[in-house]
C-alpha cells in the first residue's frame, strides 16, 4: 500500500490536457506531451488501504489498481507494468479510451474524489513502452493446434495474444485493408494515435501471431470451409449495425453514418487521402446522438473547420450529482464534459449540446442537398415530442450517431455458420462463449457449435473497450480449455455478466 494518509494530504490533481486552440490545431492526442510524472506518482499515494477494493469490481478486467497504484509511487515501473500486464494485455489502449468506471467505483468516491486511476493506467503503460518492458512473449512449445480469429478490434486482438502465447497458431482475419478494427477506423487520432497500436501489432507479430486483411469471412472466404480447416474459431466481429434515423427528408445529400464519416477522416491521418472525402469545413454541423461516438464526431468536426456545430441528445440533461437511484459504486448518469465538449465550448463559450430534443425531419434544397434539420422538444417521460416546441435548425452536414443494434444480420458469415441471434439481438452463445445455431440448439439445451467461440461486442452488444478486452481474454480461455482439456489462462468474465448497476 502507498501513504494511508495520502487521500487526506494530497488533493485530486488529473493530468491536464492541452491548450484547446493548440489541440484544435492538429490531430495529435489531446494529452500528446503533458509531462505525466511526477504528477502521477503523487496522486497514485492518494490510493488508500482500503480494505475492499471497489475498483476491481468497477473494472470487468479485475485490474488490480491498488497494487500498482502502490508501485507507480514508488516509481517501481517494472513492477508496475508486471501488475498491469497481470490482467489488460492493451493497457495503452485502455489508459486513453476507457471511460474508467473504476474511478466511479473507488471507495474516495463515497465523499470525496477518486484517485486519478486513469491517468495513473496510462502513466504505467507510457513506461512500459518507454523503458522496453513490452517485449515479444513468444509460446515455449507449439500444441500443433490452428486458431482462426475473425476481426481485428480490441477482443479478437486480446484472444488471439492469449492463445498464442499458449502456444497455438492463431491467424487473426479483417475484412479492413488494416488491423485494428474501430481502435483503427472508428477511433480519432486525437484520442489514440495509432502508433500505439501499429506497436502492438508488432509484438504481436513477433509472438507468432499472423494477420491476413482483407479478407471478408463470408464473402471473399467461406467461413465454413476456414472452420474446417482451423481447430477453432473465435469470432469477434463487432457489434456493427449501425441505427438508423427513419424520418422525412433521411435520403437528402449530406446526411452520413457517424461511423462511415470518422472512418473517412480517419483514411486521411493515415495517408489514404490528402484532404476528406466527407468534409465539415465552413458547414453548418448537426450531431444527432449524445454517446461517445457523437464526441468523437465533435472533436472531429471541429479540427476540420466547421461553421458551426450542435449535438441532438434525446435525453434530459443529467444532474451533477449521483442520483439516490445510483448508489455509490455504481457507474452513475451525470453531467460529463468530454475534451470534445470542452473544445466546442472554448470556441463558442457554450455547451454545442442540445438536451431533450427529438428530430422530426430534415429539409433539402433542389439539388437534393440537406440544409435544415427540424427537431422538437421530448417529453421527459416517454420521449414523446411535443409539437408546440418544433422549430428548424441550419444543417449542410448530418452526423447520425445513434449507437448500434448489435452485429451486422445476413451476412454471409453468419448463414455459412448457421449463427441464430439471442433476444437481445446479439449472436447467441451458451456459458461457454460457444456459439449457437438453430442446429445445436435442436440437439442439446445450451449446447455450443462445436469448436465455435463469440467474442466482444458480436455477444455482449455496444460495449466499452475493457469489456472487450476482457471478453477476448475470457473467450481464449474457453478455446483453450475446448482444445487443450483445460487451460491456465484467466478468464475474467462470463457471458452473462454485466456491469455494476443499481
Amino acid at each position: 500500500m502507498t501513504d494511508p494518509y495520502g487521500f487526506l494530504k494530497t488533493p485530486r490533481r488529473p493530468v491536464p490536457a492541452r491548450p484547446v486552440r493548440e489541440r484544435l490545431s492538429d490531430w495529435n492526442e489531446v494529452y500528446a506531451g503533458q509531462a505525466r510524472l511526477p504528477l502521477v506518482s503523487d496522486q497514485a499515494g492518494r490510493c488508500m488501504d482500503c480494505g475492499i477494493p471497489f475498483c476491481h469490481s468497477g473494472c470487468p478486467l479485475g485490474n488490480l489498481i491498488p497494487e500498482w497504484n502502490a508501485y507507480a509511487r514508488k516509481g517501481d515501473w517494472w513492477a508496475a507494468a508486471e501488475r498491469l500486464h497481470a490482467t489488460n494485455n492493451f493497457p495503452e489502449f485502455t489508459g486513453r479510451l476507457c471511460p474508467a468506471p473504476c474511478e466511479d467505483a473507488c471507495v474516495l468516491t463515497i465523499n470525496t474524489d477518486p484517485v486519478t486511476i486513469k491517468n495513473v493506467e496510462q502513466a504505467i503503460a507510457d513506461q512500459i513502452w518507454a523503458r522496453g518492458y513490452a517485449t515479444p512473449q513468444p509460446p515455449g512449445r507449439l500444441s500443433g493446434k490452428t486458431v482462426a480469429v475473425i476481426g481485428s478490434g480490441p477482443a479478437g486482438l486480446a484472444a488471439a495474444q492469449q492463445l498464442t502465447r499458449v502456444g497455438h497458431t492463431v491467424a487473426v482475419y479483417e475484412r479492413a485493408d488494416r488491423i485494428g478494427g474501430l481502435l483503427r477506423y472508428g477511433i480519432p487520432a486525437f484520442k489514440l494515435e495509432k502508433r500505439h497500436l501499429d506497436r502492438r501489432i508488432e509484438q504481436m507479430r513477433a509472438e507468432g501471431t499472423k494477420f491476413r486483411t482483407g479478407v471478408d469471412v463470408g464473402s471473399d472466404l467461406d467461413a465454413t470451409e476456414l472452420a474446417e480447416r482451423h481447430d477453432a474459431v473465435v469470432l469477434a466481429v463487432g457489434a456493427t449495425g449501425q441505427r438508423e434515423l427513419t424520418v422525412p427528408g433521411r435520403e437528402l445529400y449530406g446526411i452520413h453514418q457517424a461511423m462511415d464519416y470518422l472512418t473517412l477522416a480517419n483514411r486521411v491521418a493515415e495517408g489514404d487521402h490528402d484532404v476528406p472525402v466527407v468534409t465539415a469545413e465552413g458547414k453548418n454541423v448537426v450531431i444527432v446522438g449524445g454517446g461517445d461516438t457523437g464526441s468523437d464526431c465533435l472533436g472531429t468536426v471541429l479540427r476540420q473547420g466547421a461553421a458551426s456545430v450542435v449535438q441532438l441528445d434525446i435525453n434530459p440533461e443529467p444532474g451533477d450529482t449521483r442520483r439516490d437511484t445510483e448508489p455509490w459504486p455504481v457507474y452513475p448518469k451525470v453531467y460529463r464534459i468530454s475534451h470534445a465538449h470542452e473544445e466546442a465550448r472554448g470556441r463558442e463559450g457554450t455547451d454545442p449540446r442540445v438536451f431533450s430534443s427529438a428530430t422530426l425531419s430534415f429539409e433539402g434544397d433542389r439539388s437534393g442537398q440537406v440544409r435544415a434539420l427540424r427537431l422538437a422538444e421530448v417529453e421527459p417521460e416517454g420521449r414523446r415530442p411535443r409539437l408546440e416546441t418544433e422549430h428548424v435548425i441550419p444543417a449542410d452536414l448530418v452526423l447520425l450517431a445513434l449507437g448500434f443494434f448489435g452485429p451486422e444480420r445476413g451476412t454471409g458469415l453468419m448463414r455459412q455458420l448457421g449463427l441464430t441471434l439471442d433476444d437481445r439481438g446479439n449472436f447467441a452463445r451458451n456459458a461457454a462463449f460457444a456459439a449457437e445455431t438453430a442446429e445445436s440448439a435442436e440437439r442439446t439445451a445450451g449446447a455450443g457449435t462445436v469448436g465455435v467461440f463469440i467474442a466482444g461486442d458480436a455477444g455482449r452488444g455496444q460495449s466499452l473497450v475493457v469489456w472487450a478486452i476482457a471478453e477476448g481474454r475470457s473467450v481464449a480461455a474457453a478455446t483453450d480449455r475446448y482444445l487443450s482439456g483445460s487451460t491456465v489462462l484467466p478468464a475474467p468474465i462470463a457471458p452473462q455478466d454485466r456491469p455494476l448497476v443499481a
